[in-house]
C-alpha cells in the first residue's frame, strides 16, 4: 500500500527483497499502489512469486501482465468492487490469477461485501467459458461465516487476514478454513467442470 491508491501505507520492495532471502515459500505480493507499471516488475525482481496489480491502476494491464510473467512471476490483476468483470474478459488469458477485492481495499477488518458474490459467480463463468486454468481469489472479510459462500461461487484462493491474525490459534484458524473451503469446493458445480 502506497498511501496515495489507498490510504495506508506498508511494505516496500526492500522488505519483499529481505522476505525472500530468508524463506523459500513463494511470495504474493499484492499491489495497492499507484502506477504498477513502473513498480510491479521491481517486486519480481525482488523476489515475489506472484505479482497481483490493481486494474484501476494500470496504464496498460496486458503489457504489465506480460512482463511480470517474462521475468518468471504468476501475473495477477485485482478489481476493487465497483469495477466489473466484463470489461476485462479479452485480457483472462494474459492473467494466472484474478483478484475479486470483497472490501475495499485499504484496510484490514472489514465486513464482508455479500454483493460481490454475483460478480464472483460471473468471473468463474467467464473463466470457465474460455477453459482457462485461471485461480480466483477473493480478499476482503474471508471468515469462517463467509468462506463456504466465496467457495461455492467460484473462488479457489482466498485471502484470511483478520480471520487468522485475530484467533487465538492462527495455525488452526487457517486449518478450519481450508477444511471449510474444501468442502464446498469438492461438491460445488464449477469445480466439476475442471
Amino acid at each position: 500500500m502506497d498511501n496515495h491508491f489507498v490510504p495506508n501505507l506498508t511494505l516496500g520492495v526492500p522488505v519483499v527483497e529481505s522476505l525472500a532471502r530468508a524463506t523459500d515459500t513463494p511470495l504474493d505480493c499484492h499491489l495497492m499502489i499507484e502506477a504498477p507499471d513502473r513498480w510491479a516488475p521491481q517486486y519480481v525482481e525482488a523476489g515475489a512469486g506472484s505479482v497481483t496489480f490493481h486494474v484501476e491502476a494500470a496504464a496498460a494491464p496486458v503489457r504489465l501482465a506480460r512482463e511480470i510473467r517474462a521475468k518468471g512471476a504468476r501475473a495477477s490483476m485485482a478489481l476493487k468492487p465497483a469495477t466489473p468483470i466484463e470489461p476485462y474478459e479479452d485480457l483472462l488469458p494474459e492473467l494466472d490469477m484474478l483478484l475479486i477485492m470483497t472490501v475495499e481495499p485499504g484496510f484490514g477488518g472489514q465486513a464482508f461485501l455479500d454483493i460481490m458474490l454475483p460478480k464472483i459467480r460471473r468471473t468463474r463463468e467467464l473463466i470457465s467459458k474460455h477453459g482457462l486454468e485461471l485461480w480466483l481469489q477473493v480478499d476482503g472479510g474471508v471468515s469462517s461465516s463467509t468462506i463456504e459462500r466465496c467457495a461455492d461461487a467460484g473462488a479457489d484462493v482466498f485471502v484470511a487476514g483478520s480471520a487468522v491474525y485475530g484467533a487465538s490459534d492462527p495455525a488452526e484458524a487457517v486449518r478450519a478454513l481450508r477444511t471449510q473451503a474444501e468442502a464446498v469446493t469438492a461438491k460445488a458445480s464449477w469445480a466439476c467442470d475442471h
